[in-house]
């Protein structure tokens, strides 16, 4: 039998572009073979909004005004911020890399990890990685993402995680998952290394968890300087507005939830 949170990232594929948006063409298309009014202007309407979210400037645009904003954390606030620990989240990892031999972190996984092996030489701090095996791994996943990130931190940052979670499936298990962890420790007070864009919903589930936020933001959707490049559609940028606004769905359901 599937568990519910197996379908959760089939369901967010198909709601987010461009499955959605092709969709919507497709319909589109079928309507007008059909000879019913409206079919082609609903299949332009698809490819519109696609060509749109493929920009930049859009996804820039959705992420300003759909998800609350994060300033980043200088070293000196996060000093005198009284947290205990460094938390880094997983965010994901490549199952097979024939090159290494072994699996590896994702490109999304390996920035949080050095924004926070960063922080912990700056700081002192004791580092935590959170990552198990997502919902979406679908068997094929054979190492957790916790498992990979200690090997990373220590042959790349010569760092050792002090706490590692390499069960949790997605953010919110990240949050119950470590705490159960680090209550032995008596930490509580953490700085939080994800996305910007992550952010909110990540603090959300740590504060649901027990622990007392210091947000660490990284790797933020800043604008392009170059004006005509923005606003033409690119594969970085459909993955970028896809990105916000899985997040704001994340918001909207954690919010009737």
């Amino acid at each position: 039998m599937i568990a519910l949170g197996e379908l959760k990232p089939v369901l967010t594929a198909l709601l987010l572009p461009p499955a959605s948006l092709l969709l919507l063409a497709g319909l589109g298309l079928l309507l007008a073979a059909r000879k019913k009014a409206g079919g082609l202007l609903l299949a332009f309407v698809a490819a519109a909004l696609l060509w749109l979210l493929s920009c930049h400037a859009v996804a820039v645009w959705l992420a300003q005004n759909l998800l609350p904003q994060q300033t980043a954390l200088s070293v000196a606030a996060l000093k005198s911020s009284g947290a205990q620990a460094i938390v880094v989240l997983g965010g994901g990892v490549h199952p097979v890399a024939p090159e290494y031999g072994e699996p590896q972190a994702s490109a999304a996984a390996t920035l949080r990890l050095r924004y926070g092996a960063w922080l912990a030489r700056q700081t002192g701090l004791p580092v935590a990685f959170a990552g198990g095996l997502g919902w979406g791994a679908a068997g094929e996943q054979v190492a957790s993402e916790g498992e990979v990130a200690r090997r990373a931190a220590q042959q790349d940052y010569g760092l050792a995680l002090r706490w590692v979670d390499n069960q949790s499936r997605d953010t919110a298990e990240n949050g119950r998952f470590l705490r159960t962890l680090m209550q032995k420790d008596k930490v509580q007070r953490i700085a939080l290394v994800t996305h910007a864009w992550h952010m909110p919903r990540a603090v959300g589930a740590f504060e649901r968890a027990g622990f007392i936020v210091v947000r660490a933001p990284m790797g933020f959707i800043l604008p392009s300087r170059n004006g005509v490049l923005q606003w033409t559609p690119s594969a970085d940028g459909l993955g970028t507005s896809q990105l916000v606004l899985k997040e704001w769905l994340g918001l909207l359901v954690n919010r009737f939830t």
